[in-house]
């Protein structure tokens, strides 16, 4: 079963690895003997994004991906979650940052912060101790 992502991002069925395992929950004499717990891997390594994505995700997930699911009592339904999460979150790691354009502070906003540390020194001034005038 492979994934394409909402975003369009396409991951081979080879890429990913499931794992089936009893879960605890609500569903009586079900839960102790059906495997509903699903644990999916992705090896991002295996996948063979282009080296700019590829970066991207390195950067913020792991080589390994793994999503566990266990809300659900149909082992279909909590696969099929799983498979979303991972889409969601390779979507949401693979966004690119938006570029910062340098930019300098206005005139108005330098004059404003130099009548702040002016105000402030003055304030620092009217608090020292005053020294007699000799006369």
């Amino acid at each position: 079963m492979a994934l394409v992502t909402p975003g369009g991002l396409a991951v081979p069925a080879s890429a990913l690895s499931w794992r089936f395992s009893r879960s605890s929950g609500p569903g009586g004499q079900h839960v102790n003997t059906a495997e509903t717990r699903v644990e999916l891997i992705c090896d991002l390594d295996a996948v063979g994004f282009p080296p700019g994505l590829r970066h991207r995700l390195a950067e913020r997930l792991p080589s390994r991906v793994r999503v566990v699911v266990a809300g659900e009592r149909s082992q279909l339904r909590n696969r099929e979650v799983a498979l979303a999460r991972l889409g969601a979150l390779l979507d949401r790691a693979s966004v690119r940052p938006p570029s910062r354009r340098p930019t300098r502070p206005g005139a108005a906003q330098r004059a404003k912060r130099l009548a702040a540390k002016r105000a402030h020194s003055d304030l620092k001034r009217t608090r020292r101790a005053v020294v007699p005038d000799d006369e």
